[in-house]
């Protein structure tokens, strides 16, 4: 049987990088309240637990036959925390494999999608951004769900200096975007199978301050007339993501993307995990009357 673990502490492990890290308490209470989230993607029936809780689970099932675990996100705390619960080194990802998805991850990556956007090594890199550009937004390479932001308005302060010398010391480097004006949040969610990528749907949501608050539950044809956006758009990503991505990473990807008051559209980010904007897309595929509400699975 296949395994379904909800991770949402995904991103912070991904951020810290270390094996042996322990994730905040809220994060860890979320990932045992919220796996409701991994059966409206896979089915009432599937089997979801968090990491930690393996082992108890393991213990009042010690006869079934696992084959396969599907988490929110692959990285190497995961991997470490399975093992210490007594899973199987033989279906778990190899650290290689683990080792990819993270290198994929840091921000860098889709900066060909963002001319908007620049990697900056130093304090001084940063301040020849905001010569050009009055206002920015300053991200850690390797951040999610609004952590690891920064908004600097006309110069840096103390904190802004502290903040950029020690990000660029554990993360290489900071990406420094301009700040632009915001009048719809949405999302193009992807699956990869065997280096092919198959496009799943769109999703709305609301953020504030860069941070997720909900999903506004609209079919892919509602979304589109919102945004006024063409089908030639998803799949310029799509074969963006099969040259740069879909040879190396299988699984759900998500891209985050804004649209300006001006009609633009401009890429936020990459997640190479479930998201929630894929469960909030399989909510309404499965509840039909939520049309057009807000949700958010926390709430």
């Amino acid at each position: 049987m296949t395994i379904y673990i909800f991770n949402p502490e995904h991103d912070l492990c991904l951020a810290n990088g270390d094996r042996n890290f322990v994730p905040p308490s809220s994060a860890l209470a979320f990932a045992r309240s919220g796996v409701g989230a991994m059966r409206i993607i896979y089915g009432d029936n599937a089997v979801v637990i968090a990491a930690d809780d393996y082992k108890s689970w393991r213990q009042n099932h010690p006869h079934v036959e696992l084959n396969a675990v599907v988490p929110w996100g692959w990285n190497k705390q995961l991997k470490q925390t399975l093992l210490r619960q007594g899973m199987e080194l033989e279906i778990l990802p190899d650290d290689r494999k683990l080792e990819s998805i993270r290198k994929l991850q840091h921000r860098t990556t889709v900066l060909p999608l963002q001319p908007h956007a620049w990697s900056c090594c130093s304090v001084d890199e940063v301040r020849q951004v905001l010569t050009k550009n009055d206002s920015i937004v300053l991200k850690a390479p390797w951040s999610g769900s609004g952590r690891g932001i920064r908004w600097v308005d006309g110069d840096l302060s103390q904190n802004d200096i502290s903040w950029i010398n020690k990000t660029v010391s554990i993360q290489r480097c900071v990406i420094a975007e301009q700040r632009k004006q915001v009048t719809h949040d949405f999302a193009l969610e992807y699956v990869i199978k065997d280096h092919k990528v198959h496009f799943v749907g769109y999703s709305l949501f609301e953020t504030q301050s860069g941070v997720y608050r909900c999903n506004i539950l609209l079919p892919d044809d509602d979304i589109c007339k919102t945004l006024q956006i063409s089908d030639g758009f998803k799949t310029m990503l799509a074969k963006w993501l099969e040259l740069y991505i879909a040879q190396t990473y299988e699984g759900y990807v998500g891209i985050d993307m804004y649209k300006t008051p001006s009609g633009e559209f401009f890429v936020s980010e990459m997640n190479l995990r479930h998201t929630m904007g894929l469960v909030a897309h399989q909510y309404l595929l499965r509840h039909p009357e939520a049309y057009g509400t807000k949700w958010n699975p926390e709430l």
